[in-house]
């Protein structure tokens, strides 16, 4: 996998040398893309450096981590070329909600009782406590890992934090030729319409995209293609209402959907006593 991902981004820097692409600011790998942690695997970081040299800019590296003691961690990493600013492995975001029953398991010792498939997952994940705001080139990114682009909160913090432009880092290589991928993609457009900011939206796997501020795409890969997509995307800093407000539309139409419920019941309750209290009472008859 990591292999896949450094001969992409070699070559991209070869074309970029030829003139036949504009030379990129700056690189962004998915989810995973290096399987072994290059901070302990003295090969790995020779793989990812010699990449990172080749374009000539800092890489946002997805990575696992086999770290804290006993646990992984998912990780960005951004790696900086030699003799740049900020050589090597820099400035890193650890997935703060790691998927349950697929990167942890949850009350492990009970649901064993249940079925010993839970030791598929050897060892968990942990969360991260960081917002994923990393200085990628000329962009603060605020980087959001595979599912965690469908919590609110976890994108809004970035933009909040600086971001001015988002990566999604995603690994859909389990769910194969399904619909998956294109949904999270879909999860992707809406929040660059949310946020106001250009998403890279990248799957080991595909579908990967770029997508501008107004949600649409401007370019997108295929399912298992091995495909390197650039373009030139907008760094905003503006604050949409979304981002502003947060939560609070959300919660004021909540509460008003449960009063009109209520008032609905209180209002059918009273028609129907009325109703009662019309009803003739016969001769010889008791009412209660």
């Amino acid at each position: 996998v990591l292999d896949n991902h450094a001969t992409a981004t070699v070559d991209l820097a070869d074309r970029a040398a030829r003139g036949t692409v504009e030379r990129p600011e700056l690189v962004v790998w998915p989810e995973n893309a290096s399987d072994i942690d290059p901070l302990r695997n003295p090969d790995a970081a020779e793989v990812i450096t010699r990449a990172t040299d080749a374009v000539g800019v800092p890489v946002l590296v997805g990575a696992v981590l086999r770290e804290p003691v006993d646990h992984l961690s998912n990780t960005s990493i951004v790696w900086g070329p030699t003799g740049s600013a900020a050589p090597g492995p820099g400035e890193r975001y650890v997935k703060r909600h790691p998927a349950p029953f697929a990167e942890y398991i949850p009350f492990r010792s009970f649901f064993r009782v249940f079925s010993d498939k839970v030791d598929l997952v050897r060892r968990d994940f942990v969360p991260g406590e960081r917002v994923g705001v990393l200085s990628v080139g000329p962009a603060r990114v605020g980087d959001v890992i595979c599912f965690e682009v469908v919590h609110d909160g976890l994108v809004r913090d970035t933009v909040r934090a600086g971001a001015d432009l988002l990566a999604v880092q995603t690994n859909n290589a389990t769910f194969g030729y399904t619909d998956e991928s294109v949904q999270q993609l879909a999860a992707s457009r809406l929040r660059a319409v949310e946020t106001g900011r250009a998403v890279v939206h990248v799957s080991t796997v595909g579908v990967s995209a770029l997508i501008a501020p107004d949600g649409a795409l401007l370019q997108r890969s295929d399912h298992f293609q091995q495909q390197v997509l650039t373009g030139r995307l907008p760094l905003r800093t503006a604050t949409t209402p979304a981002v502003h407000l947060g939560p609070i539309p959300e919660y004021l139409l909540a509460a008003a959907g449960v009063t009109l419920a209520l008032l609905g019941a209180r209002t059918r309750g009273g028609r129907v006593l009325a109703r009662r209290a019309r009803l003739p009472i016969p001769k010889g008859g008791t009412a209660t």
